[in-house]
């Protein structure tokens, strides 16, 4: 393994990797715009310009390491290049941080404070182009922002697939387009390339005006929208910045989905599905307990449940493969004997939805399905016994026209939807956003999500209920 130096320190590499790698691997930081390490290398930026002794200046993303080199990052010559390259970045990209989306998470702007940039030396007037351009029904381009990096061509050449972006004309009238009959509303991983932006050229729809970086926080947690448990982040507002207004809902809403990188699951991306997850998760909450359609408090419902469980010869369960591992295993523990049970899966492909492909997308659109066919039997519909008297439904996506006729039914579910109202008796339980848990993927890895909100008023974690369940029923007057 070649011996080389960076900034006097001495660093074994491997002969495969640039100074770049070497330089990450070893928490050297080298600025760039164009690089990404996991896209090709093009090289266009300048920025991780380093100096090389007896060599000069070079970029480092694409410069092989050899025995003894010296490398020098923050020589005086480097930083009056990179002040330079800063400054012909801004040659026609216009100083609009005070309105623009990425204000705050900007690479341009972090480097223009970290590394002295200055105004730029042109006396003309900056070049202008159009703004918001849409790029797709997802995606705005704003092409006075645009520095060319080409993270987001590359993207849909390299790993998506799609080929639908690419530059037309030369120059300082360079612009991103869609390709030709290659439409990138069609490309199922395209709002990845907003993240891969490091200026605030590309714009989500879905986040743009909606809230400034700093007023939120980013809380781990994981895609349920099919097996792969892609882990993502979970943008919501911060406690400390919450808003005074008639519609609370703002300070308990998701602002945006990101992807949280891990090269074991997903890597750093996530499909269009995954940000789309607030539709799912912020649907009209159910909060109240009933029996056969009627209110009642929740410890009365629980204890109504409770009886039937008792009063039961033959029960049967059909267990949420979106429940949390955690959830699964106490279900196993306190009910596990007591009922016949059945892995149901809560959700099915949506119309229109891709169902698989190569990169991240699994035909089973349920997270924890692994998990429960490993505590419970094997998915595919429930095998009822003659007799069943009692099934309890945990989770969305039953019909109950398909359970026994005759049996009692307790639902545990989260969401105001009619079947809550032909249950013998219904349980609102929380949603993933309001507790701490584990999902297992179908590869068997386990990965964990976290609470973003608190629990919505009236509701109970399962984990909870399954232990008070397993409880002595009772009486009520």
């Amino acid at each position: 393994m070649p011996e080389i130096f960076i900034n006097g320190q001495a660093i074994e590499a491997r002969a495969d990797q640039t100074v770049m790698q070497v330089a990450r691997e070893h928490g050297i930081y080298i600025p760039y715009f164009c690089w990404h390490p996991n896209l090709s290398v093009v090289g266009n930026c300048r920025m991780c310009l380093v100096e090389v002794e007896g060599r000069g200046l070079d970029i480092s993303c694409n410069m092989p390491v050899s025995a003894g080199m010296k490398v020098f990052t923050e020589s005086d010559e480097v930083k009056a290049h990179r002040k330079a390259i800063l400054q012909f970045i801004t040659l026609n990209h216009p100083v609009d941080c005070g309105i623009c989306d990425k204000s705050g998470e900007c690479t341009l702007q972090d480097y223009h404070y970290t590394y002295n940039g200055e105004q730029s030396l042109s006396v003309d007037a900056k070049v202008r182009s159009t703004k918001f351009y849409n790029l797709s029904n997802r995606i705005l381009l704003d092409n006075e922002r645009c520095i060319l990096c080409l993270r987001c061509t590359r993207f849909t050449h390299e790993v998506s697939k799609s080929m639908a972006l690419g530059v037309e004309r030369r120059g300082d009238v360079s612009n991103i387009r869609p390709v030709e009959d290659r439409p990138l509303g069609e490309d199922p991983y395209s709002d990845n390339i907003v993240d891969l932006c490091p200026v605030g050229a590309l714009q989500s729809r879905q986040f743009l005006y909606k809230s400034r970086v700093w007023y939120l926080k980013a809380t781990p947690s994981v895609c349920p929208g099919c097996s792969r448990g892609c882990t993502v982040q979970v943008w919501h507002r911060k406690p400390e910045w919450f808003v005074k207004s008639l519609d609370q809902r703002q300070n308990t809403s998701i602002a945006r989905i990101t992807p949280l990188e891990n090269p074991a699951v997903n890597g750093p991306w996530i499909c269009n599905k995954g940000r789309d997850l607030a539709r799912i998760f912020e649907r009209e909450r159910a909060g109240q307990a009933m029996l056969k359609g009627e209110p009642v408090e929740l410890e009365r419902a629980i204890d109504e449940a409770r009886r039937l469980i008792g009063a039961a010869r033959r029960p049967a369960a059909l267990v949420s493969s979106w429940g949390s591992n955690e959830e699964l295993e106490t279900f196993k523990a306190k009910l596990g004997e007591v009922f016949h049970c059945f892995v149901k899966r809560d959700w099915q492909p949506e119309e229109g939805e891709r169902l698989e492909d190569d990169l991240l997308i699994r035909p089973d659109k349920n997270p924890n399905t692994a998990k429960a066919r490993e505590l419970f039997h094997h998915a595919g519909g429930p095998d009822f016994h003659d007799g069943t008297d009692l099934v309890l439904v945990w989770g969305e996506g039953c019909d109950f026209a398909r359970l026994p006729r005759g049996a009692k039914v307790i639902l545990l579910n989260s969401y105001l939807a009619p079947e809550n109202g032909h249950a013998d008796v219904f349980l609102p339980i929380s949603i993933q956003t309001e507790r701490n848990g584990h999902y297992t993927n179908f590869q068997g890895t386990v990965s964990e999500f976290r609470a973003c909100f608190p629990k919505a008023p009236g509701v109970v974690d399962a984990e909870a209920l399954f232990v008070a369940l397993a409880a002595p029923a009772r009486g009520h007057p």
